[in-house]
């Protein structure tokens, strides 16, 4: 599930095969933009901002892509099979005379100029693993709204960008507090910031993601043994999404 930490492993991945090299190919299949021709361009950088990423192109050019549940950007050598999915699922091939990179299944494809990627993510809080990170601006954004359920605060993108579903459940145990607890009354509610920076931070470099009750529904946790529970929580779009927590160590408030 791409969260801050893949998407910013992604950035990685994608500036270091494509940055600074002359695009041989581009294909970008979504009709708005499938007569773009972006060949004989150079990429400049790859940069992630919170769950999006920003492909900024010569001639003040940036494709911008969003993974959300399912998408993904492979990379393939000169003859490599393509192994992301049916081609059908391709929505962005960009080549150059080293690597191939394939988007797969990507939900936001679009190409702006550079100067208006504000319109693509200046809606969107400090970055967890960004240059802008700024601590306090994200704890009086979380803050804005104190009946607010953690874990729909946590999800708020325009709060502090970087969190998704699978670490909203592991910050809210990180602090010992259930994700629909209202945030005002969280004490210390710097806590969650912290959590927050801590784990994007420890997982960024990380192949497999470590996780203490996300997915782990039945099975114990790892502070105390008891069973790891799950229930549906809804995001800020109105989705269910599976919450996990330890009904020990995260004891539910009093009706």
């Amino acid at each position: 599930m791409p969260e801050g930490d893949t998407v910013y492993q992604a950035a990685r991945r994608l500036h270091a095969a494509l940055a600074g090299r002359v695009l041989t190919r581009s294909d970008l299949r979504v009709p708005r933009f499938a007569t773009a021709d972006l060949t004989g361009r150079s990429v400049l950088d790859v940069t992630p901002r919170g769950k999006h990423l920003l492909t900024r192109i010569e001639g003040e050019l940036t494709l911008h892509s969003h993974l959300r549940m399912d998408g993904s950007w492979r990379i393939y050598e000169p003859g490599e099979r393509w192994r992301g999915g049916p081609a059908h699922q391709i929505r962005a091939i960009l080549a150059n005379a080293e690597h191939t990179a394939v988007g797969y299944r990507l939900p936001v494809l679009e190409l702006l100029r550079t100067q208006d990627e504000s319109k693509a993510v200046g809606h969107l809080g400090p970055d967890l693993l960004g240059a802008d990170w700024d601590a306090d601006s994200a704890l009086r954004n979380l803050l804005q709204d104190p009946a607010r359920a953690i874990g729909e605060a946590l999800l708020d993108q325009r709060n502090l960008a970087g969190v998704g579903n699978v670490y909203k459940s592991e910050i809210c145990f990180a602090v010992r507090a259930v994700p629909w607890l209202p945030i005002g009354e969280l004490p210390a509610p710097e806590r969650l910031v912290t959590a927050a920076k801590q784990l994007l931070e420890a997982n960024k470099d990380r192949p497999v993601r470590q996780a203490y009750v996300y997915g782990r529904a039945g099975r114990p946790c790892p502070r105390c043994r008891t069973p790891i529970r799950t229930t549906a929580q809804r995001d800020p779009s109105g989705r269910e999404r599976p919450t996990y927590w330890c009904p020990k160590c995260q004891p539910a408030p009093p009706l």
